[in-house]
C-alpha cells in the first residue's frame, strides 16, 4: 500500500539562490524510489507515491539527496494528503470569501504550542490575524504578504527556532491538497 504525500521545499528558487530545477527535483524523486512524482510552481511543491509511512524519514532522506546532488542545504517538510486536507478543513478563517494572496499557511516540522506566541501582541497587528492549528499556522493578511507587518514579525528567526517552518498562499495549499487525494 501507498500514501500520497507532498514535499514542502523550504526557501528555494528564490532571487536566483538556491536553485533546483523541477525537472531534476521529480529526477530525484524517482531515483529515492517514489511513484507518480510530479511538481508544482517553481517553489518547491512536490507531491510523490511511498510505500513508508515515516515523513520524517522521507524528509530527511530528500534533504540528504538534495545536498549529494546540488552542493547546498534545502529543509524540507513531507505531509500526507489527509494531513493536507485537514489543514484546509480546519482553516480558521472564511477562505471561501478571502483571495489567495490573503491567506497562508506556515507548516513546522513540529507542533507548535501557545506559550510560543504568549509574549506576542496579535492586538497590535489587528486587522491582521493568525490562529496555530496541527503543525501549521494560518495568517490572515487582508493586503497581502508582501505588505503584512504581522507577517514581518511572525517571521523573525528566534520565535521558531529550532523548529523547521515554510509558508504556502491559501492557492497553494488547497492545490497541494487537491494533488496529494488519493
Amino acid at each position: 500500500m501507498t500514501t500520497r504525500y507532498a514535499a514542502l521545499l523550504r526557501g528555494i528558487n528564490v532571487g536566483g539562490h538556491k536553485r533546483v530545477p523541477m525537472a531534476e527535483l521529480r529526477e530525484l524523486l524517482t531515483e529515492l524510489g517514489h511513484g507518480d512524482v510530479a511538481t508544482y510552481l517553481q517553489s518547491g511543491n512536490a507531491v510523490f507515491n511511498s510505500a513508508s509511512d515515516d515523513e520524517q524519514a522521507l524528509a530527511t532522506a530528500l534533504e540528504r539527496a538534495i545536498h549529494q546532488r546540488f552542493g547546498f542545504g534545502v529543509d524540507c517538510l513531507v505531509r500526507s494528503g489527509p494531513y493536507l486536507q485537514d489543514v484546509v478543513d480546519d482553516c480558521p478563517f472564511p477562505a471561501d470569501e478571502l483571495e489567495g494572496k490573503q491567506l497562508h499557511v506556515t507548516y513546522f516540522s513540529e507542533p507548535v504550542g501557545p506559550e510560543r506566541l504568549a509574549p506576542f501582541d496579535a492586538a497590535a497587528f489587528l486587522p491582521e490575524e493568525f490562529r496555530l492549528g496541527d503543525r501549521a499556522l494560518y495568517l490572515y493578511a487582508p493586503n497581502g504578504l508582501g505588505r503584512s507587518k504581522l507577517a514581518e514579525a511572525l517571521g523573525k528567526p528566534s520565535l521558531f527556532k529550532g523548529i523547521v517552518a515554510t509558508s504556502r498562499n491559501w492557492n497553494t495549499v488547497v492545490k497541494l491538497a487537491e494533488l496529494t487525494r488519493d
